[in-house]
Formats: structure tokens, sequence, C-alpha cells
């Protein structure tokens, strides 16, 4: 309870870093292809994450496990595919900062999901995103928000209309 009382604060300190997510997004806006992975419950937020820049930015956005990124994912990537990493407080961090080596061994840029106080991918990732400090499950609200801010600010940046994405519709309205 304590967590989710807490969460609204991280929402707003989220949407505070706003700045930084538009600096990044301009960074990566210039790629024309994107992993994100997770590990955890952040994998199926890494999909959202892929998903969302797809939806608005037009962009190839793959998302992976970390725990299968051995299994083919990572055959991907080079120089010219970046890598989102969500390296939050979880039970699998070290596992994710030990797939951000593998990644960056690679030649992949990684832009790292981090948590306040956690420096442990900062030798390996080109860049950091510094998340408020969270528990597993509200951190992975947290980074929702964080993603989707970053595939709103690359769309921007490309000039989509992220009001009007092309070819999508509620699924409510064509079923």
């Amino acid at each position: 309870m304590k967590a989710l009382r807490a969460l609204p604060d991280g929402i707003q300190a989220v949407l505070a870093m706003e700045p930084r997510i538009r600096e990044l997004a301009l960074k990566y806006s210039g790629y024309r292809t994107f992993m994100f992975t997770g590990r955890g419950i952040n994998s199926p937020i890494a999909l959202a994450g892929a998903l969302k820049l797809k939806e608005i930015s037009y962009l190839h956005g793959e998302g992976s496990s970390g725990g299968e990124l051995k299994h083919g994912p990572i055959a991907l990537l080079d120089k010219d595919f970046p890598v989102v990493a969500i390296c939050t407080n979880s039970a699998t961090r070290e596992k994710m900062i030990s797939n951000v080596h593998e990644m960056a061994a690679r030649d992949a840029p990684v832009l790292a999901l981090v948590t306040e106080g956690d420096n442990s991918a900062d030798a390996v990732a080109a860049d950091t995103l510094v998340m408020p400090p969270a528990d597993e499950f509200t951190g992975a609200l947290l980074n929702t928000v964080a993603l989707q801010l970053f595939a709103y600010h690359v769309a921007v940046a490309l000039g989509t209309d992220v009001d009007q994405p092309r070819n999508l519709a509620k699924s409510v309205t064509v079923e």
C-alpha cells in the first residue's frame, strides 16, 4: 500500500524528467530500428515500449525478454541497432546489467533505464535514464510512462502526427 500511495509522486517525478527524455529521443530519433528489453515484470513493459514506438513514430521496435536475447535477438545487434534496456530495481536487475554488457560488446548503443543511485550500467551503456526509486512493481508503471514519453518525443522529432497515428483504430470500433 505504501508503494501504491507513492505512485502519483513517482509519476510526477518521471514527468519532470521530460527534458532529459526529449534529449534522448532526439539523439536516438536517427535510428530506424530498436530493441526494447527487460526481465520479469519489465519484459511486457519492454514489449509495450516497442509497440508504442511503432504506433506513433513508424519505426521498427522489437521487444524481447532479456532472458531470451541469446536465443536469437542478440544476433540483430550492431552499431545501428540501439537497445532500450530496462535495468531498474528488480530481482533480475543484475541479470539485465549482464545483458547490457552483452549488447554493448556487439557495439549496440544501449539506453539503460536505471534506478536512482545505481551506477552499474554507467561504464557500458551509451546513455542512462535515471528513474525515481520504486519497488519492482510500481517501478514497472514508472518505466511505462518513461517509455511512452520517449516514443512520443521520437515521433515528434520525426514530424509524425502523434494525435492521429496512421492505420490505427480502436479495437472496439473494428470488431
